[in-house]
């Protein structure tokens, strides 16, 4: 399978701030790919790179088999940005916007048929300022597909969002990749990232630490599953807890996670130490291992810090 994106050995920095160190990533050509990466990791600063926004300092980018060096031009053409947040005139209509946009283009994508993929047809003579904010987001991702795009970059794209329009908009992208289009997604949502991509790269400090599937991320973990414990304030301090379990404890702001290597021994000891410290727990639940655990794993922070 031939690549959409492939990137080399990109360095960039501002001042001092070295913020992508040596980034190398191949995505191929109908994936889903997601780049994640807690804030100040340097993938914002990828991705403009990526889409042509941003010059590297060092290192090589290929876009569909094309040199953004020699073939800007022709690349854009071929891809379509959706920024976290895009600026519309507020009296500019769906339509209208849509209709802008694809005068920029050489080849535009029928406008009645977006709309309709969009579910905007009905709201096509709205001022955009009217629509709701899944809405507002639906259309930003369809002025990114004005081109008919092969490479569709989101940055994002659902944050703020209600819980069903978040769903609406993870149709609108498997309808993308169910198309044959190559899709970058970077979200600050770990069911999303699950949700939607083939693959994900784990990305801090400028580099990307880790790549796989999602499942191949999780099963490398070798976790079999974590307790959680809830508290009905602040968690109090673990350490005694943990010294007597013998198992690592992570402390949050109102609960425990912890590891469990054999779960029906270690559940055992956690529920015996609760009882003997008569602990404040509110709750207790044992789930499988996500790719929140894997990303606290690979940069010792979550998804948000």
């Amino acid at each position: 399978m031939s690549l959409a994106i492939e990137a080399i050995a990109l360095h960039k920095s501002f001042g001092k701030v070295h913020a992508v160190k040596g980034l190398n990533l191949e995505v191929q050509q109908g994936e889903v790919f997601g780049l994640l990466g807690p804030n100040g990791a340097g993938k914002t600063t990828s991705l403009e790179m990526l889409e042509g926004l941003v010059q590297p300092d060092s290192g090589q980018i290929r876009i569909l088999g094309l040199d953004w060096r020699v073939h800007g031009t022709r690349i854009r053409q071929k891809i379509g940005v959706q920024f976290q947040t895009t600026q519309l005139d507020e009296k500019i209509k769906v339509r209208e916007a849509l209709t802008l946009y694809s005068t920029y283009y050489d080849q535009p994508r029928q406008i009645d048929g977006l709309l309709q993929l969009l579910q905007l047809d009905e709201k096509a003579d709205t001022y955009q300022s009217r629509l709701s904010g899944g809405q507002r987001q639906r259309l930003a991702l369809g002025l990114a597909l004005v081109n008919d795009p092969e490479l569709v970059f989101l940055d994002e794209p659902t944050t703020g969002l209600d819980p069903q329009a978040r769903q609406s908009f993870w149709d609108l992208v498997r309808q993308l990749k169910h198309e044959g289009r190559t899709v970058l997604i970077t979200t600050h949502y770990m069911d999303e990232a699950q949700a939607l991509c083939d693959r994900i790269g784990i990305m801090d400090h400028g580099q990307i630490l880790q790549l796989g599937t999602p499942g191949e991320l999780i099963a490398g973990l070798n976790q079999p599953s974590y307790a959680e414990i809830e508290f009905s304030g602040t968690a109090p301090d673990a350490t005694q807890f943990a010294r007597q379990i013998s198992l690592h404890v992570e402390v949050k702001k109102q609960h425990w996670v912890i590891a469990l290597n054999e779960p029906k021994h270690d559940l055992q000891q956690v529920l015996a130490s609760i009882e003997s410290l008569n602990l404040p727990m509110q709750q207790l639940h044992v789930r499988r291992p996500t790719l929140e655990d894997v990303f606290l794993q690979r940069t010792g922070r979550s998804l948000r810090d």
